[in-house]
């Protein structure tokens, strides 16, 4: 390995060379990424910059991509992570910087709990490094045994059990010296926390198998509960630890975050129709995670005995998905029941029929759904889907079925007063979350936040108390953002529907032959104005098998064509309602990464800033329409 000293210094050049881009951008360019190598290749070819001396802002913004978006990581955690790995001397894979102080700690609960395996932690702070424990182990049904030492050195030996020490030592002390733990958490008081997964001292087979096992879980909670550590703060971590002098940005005082904290939480119930104090969290799984785990409590405190049953779609955002599967994996009291909202499914049908199958067994029934939907971009009948989600049902033995509450994702229409008292939701208990990278912020910030109707009101401090125990919540940089950025929300949504509309009619006229999923003009007079629309081309085959290979073919290699035509305006990205430009994807490679093969979605997904020049877009969809044959275009 390197000295530390040596890399200490590549760290200063690199400091003072950084692309811009790795602190602000929220997603990251596809062209240079391979996700099975994220993080690994980007430190590989980073290594080889820094052994030719090229480290320069033009070189490091030519490098891999190391995340697609940096909720999971990005460039800067992935440095830092390699540094802490040779100060520690592991592979990097073994260092995880997260943004939350528990999650690390929350992240190995969860894997022990699902192998019903004990664990040990050991902290040598002056308080807790767990918040919340009741919660923890009632609800989560977390088991472990917590226990203050004055150092490392008094950990003794376990057999067959995992043994976390978290400190709070200096971030370039080398914590890999103690054969009786498994993993160190180091927090730090103002930026987060990393986790080192040690070797340890048995036998090497094993060591191997505990140590990818517990990176791979560890990771998998990073990623689908919480986030890595900021840009932001793992830029001032670098700096503090290799002594780079540079200006720091100005910290906003208390009264300015309460001003943004105040705006931000204006702007929110301006924008859903709420009357209630919202909720933001770091991102949007993040309030999720929350949300979800804040219903699941109110179920079992009400219905201790009652099977509690998440509705959701099959083939919604990836991470929704994964999520609401990892909790029914870890609470023996939770399921899954599939709503098939698209394809030809109607959300409204399909949720008559989960909830009467709920109702007879008698369980607890949370819906989560997207409105509109993802990627088909429906909306449903909402009078009929607030009758159905209102409407009285009996067991099996005729008793009163319990009433279910609706978590719904408005993250393409945030604008939509769902909460309002005058909504078609305003009997059901209704909690409404957004993603904060998208519209709020333009692509500023990842932030997610969450509000509820006065049906839900009193919810929101269990969920509260959630987002709290995560240590999940939105950061003041977060906050500064989104107070900037989500007063011009509700403009700028009319602004990108409009271009986005343009669009779609005019593709409708030139190739009619081809298949739009989009809102009508009729529901956009309702208020859902999405600025994202999906698309099948026209292909022809022998069979139903011919015509769908030929369709996923078609459609990457439409989305090929646009970004090599228009570089700098049109991105391969699984983002949308970003400041400008234009972002394409195919669902099933991008958003539904962990969703069944059956339930994926290979259509063209684009969505349009307000800047985006729809005569150039044409103009080369044209051009591709005539290459491709799909049509005498004259």
């Amino acid at each position: 390995m390197n000295s530390i000293t040596t890399i200490f210094d590549s760290i200063k050049k690199l400091l003072k060379s950084l692309p811009q881009d790795w602190l602000k951008l929220t997603t990251h360019r596809l062209d240079i990424y391979n996700e099975s190598e994220a993080k690994s290749e980007f430190l590989h070819e980073l290594k080889a910059l820094i052994s030719q001396g090229k480290v320069n802002a033009e070189s490091l913004a030519e490098l891999p991509t190391a995340y697609d978006y940096i909720r999971l990581g990005h460039q800067l955690s992935s440095v830092l992570e390699w540094v802490l790995a040779e100060i520690n001397q592991v592979p990097e894979a073994q260092v995880i910087a997260f943004a939350s102080k528990t999650m690390p700690i929350l992240a190995v609960l969860r894997k022990q709990a699902i192998k019903k395996q004990p664990t040990y932690i050991y902290y040598d702070g002056n308080q807790s490094p767990l918040i919340d424990e009741t919660r923890l182990k009632n609800i989560y049904g977390y088991q472990y045994e917590l226990i203050k030492v004055a150092s490392q050195n008094e950990v003794p030996a376990h057999e067959n059990a995992f043994v976390v020490f978290v400190t709070e030592k200096p971030m370039d002390e080398n914590l890999s010296v103690y054969s009786n733990i498994n993993a160190t958490v180091n927090l730090h008081q103002s930026y987060g926390a990393y986790m080192v997964v040690h070797q340890g001292s048995t036998v090497a087979e094993i060591v191997s198998e505990i140590v990818a096992e517990t990176v791979a879980a560890v990771q998998h909670v990073r990623r689908r509960e919480s986030i890595a550590m900021s840009p932001l703060n793992c830029f001032n971590v670098l700096k503090e630890m290799v002594g780079f002098e540079a200006k720091t940005p100005r910290l906003a005082s208390e009264a300015e975050t309460t001003i943004a904290q105040d705006m931000v939480a204006q702007c929110i119930r301006d924008n859903t129709g709420s009357e209630s104090t919202p909720l933001v969290a770091s991102s949007g799984l993040s309030i999720q995670y929350a949300i979800l785990m804040g219903l699941v409590e109110a179920a079992m405190s009400e219905h201790p005995d009652k099977p509690i049953k998440i509705i959701l779609p099959p083939n919604c955002y990836g991470g929704t998905n994964d999520q609401s599967r990892r909790v029914a994996d870890l609470i023996p009291q939770v399921g899954i029941v599939d709503l098939l909202v698209d394809g030809g499914a109607d959300l409204v049908n399909s949720l008559e029929t989960a909830l009467a199958s709920v109702a007879a067994d008698d369980g607890v029934p949370i819906v989560l759904a997207e409105i509109p939907t993802n990627p088909r971009v429906e909306v449903p009948d909402m009078v009929l889907l607030g009758q159905s989600l209102s409407k009285k049902r009996q067991n099996a033995v005729g008793e009163a079925a319990v009433e279910p509450t609706f978590m719904v994702d408005q993250t393409f229409c945030p604008n939509v007063k769902l909460l309002h008292d005058e909504s078609e939701l305003v009997n059901v208990k209704t909690i409404s979350f957004s993603s904060g990278s998208k519209f709020p912020s333009g692509g500023r910030c990842i932030a997610g936040y969450c509000a509820a109707n006065q049906a839900a009101d009193a919810l929101m401090p269990i969920i509260a108390s959630h987002l709290s125990l995560s240590d999940n919540q939105a950061d003041t940089n977060q906050l500064n953002i989104l107070a900037e950025t989500m007063p011009s929300m509700p403009e700028r949504i009319v602004e990108a529907y409009k271009k986005t509309h343009e669009f779609v009619s005019r593709i409708k006229a030139l190739l009619p032959e081809s298949k739009m999923f989009y809102v009508t003009d009729e529901i956009a007079e309702r208020g859902f104005m999405p600025s994202v629309f999906s698309l099948d081309l026209p292909v022809k085959g022998a069979s139903v098998e011919e015509k769908q290979a030929k369709q996923i073919e078609l459609n990457k290699k439409f989305i090929q064509f646009m970004i090599e035509q228009h570089p700098e305006s049109c991105k391969n990205c699984v983002s949308y309602g970003q400041l400008k430009g234009s972002y394409w994807t195919i669902p099933a490679t991008s958003t539904q990464g962990t969703t069944k093969e059956d339930d994926k979605d290979y259509v063209v997904r684009a969505s349009l800033a307000p800047d985006v020049n729809v005569d150039m877009l044409m103009a080369s969809f044209e051009v591709f329409c005539r290459n491709e044959g799909l049509a005498s275009i004259l």
